[in-house]
């Protein structure tokens, strides 16, 4: 039996994948990195070309989600899903081909995924695979991202969400303003929208504010609002006119 499993890290988040890289880099006796994929797409090519024994796989990825990358595959190796979102009832994982980990991935999680590695086999039918996905998919709770990865230097930080008052995009990055301070992140300002749990609001095509910072909002000429944040700088934002009607209505609720 071969002693390591031949595996490559899925995630669109060059932090994520950096440090899941570290972590796994620890665990030589199990694990042999053999690639790296930034997306579903270019994911499936290389699954298909270096049959991996184990893939460490993120669910929701632009394009093409790690659930649809699954049912994209004719041979489906040992999978490790490695999400932000807590969103999927964890039962529907306990088979024997698949592990599930919550970000952000801590050394501890990934001794437990390689104690269950012994039970687990490899190549699942895609068959089993997408009934496995269709009980998750039936299963689903609210999305709930509470945390937002970002490298500083050498180092990961952990922004929690629930700290940060407002995302505005600059140029390819996105910057995170909190009170800890702002950091910039690679993620874009869409990508954040699709991922971010409720309390946030999308109010320009270049701001997402947290709805829980918000001191006032006042009419602003041409369909527009200038809202105040209750953050440490007293922040003011204003919206964009082709979201007029999304601020109204969350006013109205």
């Amino acid at each position: 039996m071969n002693s390591t499993y031949k595996t490559i890290i899925i995630d669109d988040e060059a932090p994520a994948r950096e440090g899941l890289q570290n972590l796994l880099s620890q665990f030589p006796e199990t694990f042999t990195i053999i690639d790296i994929a930034k997306n579903g797409i270019e994911a499936k090519e290389k699954i298909e070309t270096q049959k991996p024994d184990l893939i460490f796989l993120d669910i929701e990825m632009p394009e093409c989600s790690g659930f649809e990358l699954l049912a994209k595959l004719e041979q489906i190796p040992i999978v490790v899903f490695c999400t932000a979102y807590n969103q999927y009832a964890l039962e529907a994982f306990e088979t024997n081909s698949i592990d599930y980990i919550v970000k952000p991935v801590k050394k501890e999680r990934i001794a437990k995924t390689v104690q269950k590695l012994t039970s687990f086999q490899k190549n699942i039918s895609q068959d089993e695979m997408l009934k496995v996905l269709k009980d998750i998919a039936s299963k689903k709770e609210v999305k709930k991202m509470t945390s937002i990865t970002v490298k500083k230097n050498d180092r990961l930080l952990f922004i929690k969400l629930e700290e940060v008052s407002f995302f505005e995009a600059d140029n390819v990055y996105t910057k995170i303003h909190s009170d800890s301070g702002v950091y910039l992140s690679n993620e874009t300002i869409a990508n954040l929208e699709n991922k971010l749990p409720d309390n946030f609001l999308r109010i320009h095509r270049g701001i997402i504010i947290n709805k829980d910072f918000v001191n006032d909002i006042q009419k602003y000429f041409n369909s527009r609002f200038i809202i105040t944040l209750k953050n440490s700088k007293q922040s003011s934002v204003t919206s964009g006119r082709s979201y007029n009607e999304v601020i109204k209505s969350w006013i109205n609720t």
